[in-house]
Order: structure tokens, then sequence, then C-alpha cells
């Protein structure tokens, strides 16, 4: 090639170059209006969501803060008290009960619940009609919980269905399912029972992505039922049920319905042996006899909401992993 050959391909090959950098540059002069525009609408459309989560979540939150170190009737002036309201928990049997009680339903209204669920899981997983048996499994969850905890008080009332199946079994005396030393039991199952459905349709769903073939290789390794589980199921699910555990926890902390309309009466707040931290707060607030103590009720809901963070943390700790791919 000679000199005069190797400057034409030169300025052949450095010709489109150019034309492709005044190309970009004219897309990117085109584009900064419109980059421009977008950064200008950013806070317009922004501030709406903001202002109504400052409304309505931040700004109560951090009133209900401020409140729990102030002694309120609901009129007139507050008066500061400090951590005394937090004191009065730490001394009020009726909170260490409730306390206690918040924590049985979330370990143990949990365990039980997920425990069902995942065995419901496996069974559904390869039968037939599954679909239709888990709309059956998630009705509860479109029902009201006031309507659950009347039809779930049905059942055990004397004479009751509960009555009927223990009596078929040979039991000639059934228990008094609604005294004072079993009605707390009967809550827990009826909290199992409505909220079943709904982790087992978030652990169907997740089942129903892991790959058939896994389980072909397992099946031709020799692998029971249980090593399936234990080396295919559960570890291509664990995120699916770390997110199940932090919404069981949240959920568990703020159950008040079922447990209000189930043991109480005509209206009447339930006896203080059944009540959780979310039943304390409203009882301190509205239902305590006397002037409201919305202090105290607002150091509860502080707690309750300490708890929920604590509990979240430690979940996300504990089943924190590498994540896995297939």
């Amino acid at each position: 090639m000679t000199a005069t050959e190797a400057v034409t391909a030169t300025e052949a090959i450095g010709e489109p170059r150019a034309r492709r950098g005044a190309s970009v540059g004219r897309t990117d002069a085109h584009a900064s209006p419109l980059a421009a525009r977008r950064r200008r609408l950013f806070w317009p459309l922004l501030l709406p969501a903001v202002l109504l989560y400052l409304v309505f979540f931040a700004g109560p939150s951090l009133y209900t803060v401020w409140l729990s170190f102030n002694k309120w009737a609901g009129a007139g002036p507050m008066t500061f008290v400090g951590l005394d309201n937090y004191r009065r928990l730490l001394q009020d049997p009726t909170f260490h009960q409730s306390f206690a009680n918040t924590l049985w339903i979330i370990l143990g209204v949990g365990g039980l619940t997920f425990l069902v669920s995942f065995g419901l899981t496996m069974v559904l997983r390869d039968m037939k009609g599954r679909k239709a048996a888990r709309s059956i499994l998630f009705f509860p969850n479109i029902v009201p919980a006031l309507a659950l905890s009347i039809l779930w008080g049905f059942l055990f009332q004397h004479d009751g269905l509960a009555d009927a199946v223990v009596g078929a079994v040979g039991v000639e005396h059934p228990p008094n399912w609604l005294g004072q030393s079993n009605i707390f039991r009967v809550i827990m199952i009826g909290l199992v029972w409505t909220s079943t459905g709904f982790y087992t349709t978030i652990l169907m769903a997740a089942v129903d992505q892991i790959p058939p073939e896994l389980y072909e290789d397992c099946e031709l390794a020799g692998a029971n039922a249980l090593q399936k589980f234990r080396y295919v199921t559960l570890p291509l699910m664990w995120d699916v049920v770390g997110v199940c555990a932090v919404l069981w926890t949240i959920s568990a902390v703020k159950v008040f319905e079922f447990i209000y309309a189930f043991a109480g009466a005509a209206g009447q707040m339930p006896d203080t042996g059944v009540w959780n931290t979310a039943l304390y707060t409203y009882g301190e607030a509205f239902a305590s006899g006397g002037i409201p103590r919305y202090g105290s009720a607002s150091a509860s809901a502080v707690v309750m909401v300490t708890l929920v963070g604590v509990l979240v943390v430690l979940i996300r700790r504990v089943m924190r992993r590498d994540t896995v791919q297939f």
C-alpha cells in the first residue's frame, strides 16, 4: 500500500466515525431536553405520595412515640412523664400476659401454620384439581375476620361440632372449650385455620417454579420423598419461606378482630387472659373502664413495633444465605 492509499483509507475510515460522533452528539442534544423535563417533573409527581406518607404514616408514628412519654386522657393538656409509661408496662401483670400471648401467637401459631402449610403443599403438588383445592384453602382469607370468629365460635359452643367429634371417639364428657383454661388454645387453632390457606398458596406458587427435572434426577438417584424435600424443595424455596416468616411476624402482632369477636360478648372486651399486645393497647386507650390512658397505650404500641423490628432483623439474619439459581 502506497502512502497515498494509506491516507485515503484513513480518511475513509475516519469519515464514518466523525459522522457517527456527530449523530451521537445530535442524539444527546435531543435527549437532554427530555432528561431536563423529567428532572423538573420528578419532585412535583413525587410530592403527593411523600405528603400522604408524612401525614398518614410518619407523622402519626412520631406523634405516638412522643405521646408515649406523656400522660394524656384525650382532652386537656399533656403532662410529660418521661419513661413512667414504660415502667408501668414492666410492672403490669396484664401486659406481661398480653406480651406472652403475643409470643405464643408468633411462635406457636406460626410454627404450626407453616408445618401444616408445608404438608399441604407437598400433598397437593402432584394432585389433580390442586387449583380448586388451593381456592378452597384460600377461602378464609377473603372472609372478614369477624365472620370467621363467629363461625369458629359455633363450632366450639356447647353441643357443637367439636363436642360431636370428641363424642364420636368415645369421650363422654367433652371439655369446656370456651372456658378460661381452653379458650386461648381454641383461638390459636382458629388462627392456624385462618392463616394456613394464605401461606399454602404462596408456598405452592414457589414449588411450581422448581424445574421438574430436578425431582426426576432425585428419583433416578433413589431419593425418597423426605430427601427430595430436604435437598431440593426446601433449599430452592428458602427465600420464599423467609418472606413468609416476615409476613407472619407482622400480621401476628396485629391480630385483633378474631380474638375480640371470638372471646368477647355483646361488644365487651374479652377476659384479660386472652389479650395480646394489640388488645392491650386498645384496652388502655378505649376500654380501660375509666379515664383513657393514651400515653400507656402509645407505649404499648411502641413496644409492639420494636418487637416486630427485632424479630424481622433476627429472621433475616438467621435465614440469610447465598442466592440459589436454577
